[in-house]
């Protein structure tokens, strides 16, 4: 193998996508709490850092999920399923990473961010990945606690203190965790069977998850509002929230009239990943933050 195609094998392990995604949660949880007055180098460091660690979970991921990993189409090409790299030399390579990521987070941040790191990393990695994945059709709901971790490290990164707002972004994500991932559940559905994998789709059937997701939806629309309301985002923020949780509601509703379960769950993942990018980049971007007022008590 080229030099060229380990690197790529390596950058692989660490899941580029996944880190992307979490970054830019982190980055709205870090200017919400920020408002206006950001420090770069505390930025930088909690980014970098986090991303070391989520991309360390990932690693260590790819070698707990080997066996079912070449069990599944989607996931049978990577590396350590064909073989390009070993398991030893991937651990190596996670515990690096991990080392790597939370000495820069201790480095540059406070006690709090590093605890909530390793709190993520610990339920990604120790709970779901080694057992709730595979003997719970809860695992979705314990790993969406890990998922939900960056917007509050970035957060409590500037605040230094899990207080109210730290809470609300927590249960926003978890929340979003929730539909996202069955409606991914479902479109896979032939995949997560031949691993024997139980997420609700498998277990009590597609109707029944059609109702969960609906729930979790109107759930997270509350809980994202609730943000505004309180006075840690600002008007902008509000409207986008609302307008983007309406549409959500109505994907979800239309599942009761989908005639194609796959397509329609597709739908409502594609419109999860753009839903949590914008509130996500609103939280960041909203010129109101800073003077941003409990809008239940403007009414």
């Amino acid at each position: 193998m080229t030099r060229h195609g380990r690197l790529k094998d390596l950058l692989t392990l660490t899941k580029p996508g996944i880190i992307g995604g979490n970054v830019i949660s982190l980055m709205g949880g870090f200017f919400l709490a920020a408002r206006g007055e950001v420090d770069p180098w505390l930025f930088c460091l909690t980014l970098i850092g986090l991303a070391l660690v989520i991309a360390s979970g990932c690693a260590f991921n790819n070698v707990i999920d080997r066996d079912i990993d070449a069990l599944m189409w989607r996931t049978r090409n990577r590396p350590l399923v064909q073989g390009r790299i070993t398991p030893v030399k991937t651990l190596w390579f996670a515990m690096l990473l991990g080392v790597a990521g939370f000495t820069t987070l201790a480095l540059g941040t406070n006690l709090l961010t590093v605890g909530l790191a390793a709190f993520g990393f610990v339920i990604y990695v120790g709970v779901y990945s080694l057992y709730m994945k595979r003997h719970s059709e809860y695992g979705t709901l314990v790993g969406s606690l890990s998922g939900a971790v960056p917007p509050v490290v970035g957060y409590c990164a500037v605040t230094g203190q899990f207080d109210t707002g730290a809470l609300t972004l927590l249960v926003i994500f978890c929340l979003w965790q929730m539909p996202h991932s069955y409606a991914i559940a479902i479109f896979r559905l032939k995949d997560y069977r031949a691993a024997s994998i139980p997420v609700l789709p498998v277990v009590r059937g597609i109707e029944t998850a059609k109702h969960y997701i609906l729930g979790y939806i109107l759930a997270f629309v509350v809980a994202t509002l609730t943000l505004s309301l309180a006075g840690y985002a600002g008007t902008g923020y509000f409207i986008v929230a609302l307008a983007m949780g309406v549409y959500w509601l109505y994907l979800g509703l239309e599942g009761y009239r989908a005639r194609d379960d796959e397509k329609w769950a597709r739908q409502v993942f594609g419109f999860s990943i753009l839903t949590i990018t914008a509130l996500s980049l609103m939280m960041s971007l909203d010129a109101s933050l800073a003077q941003a007022p409990a809008l239940w008590t403007s009414l």
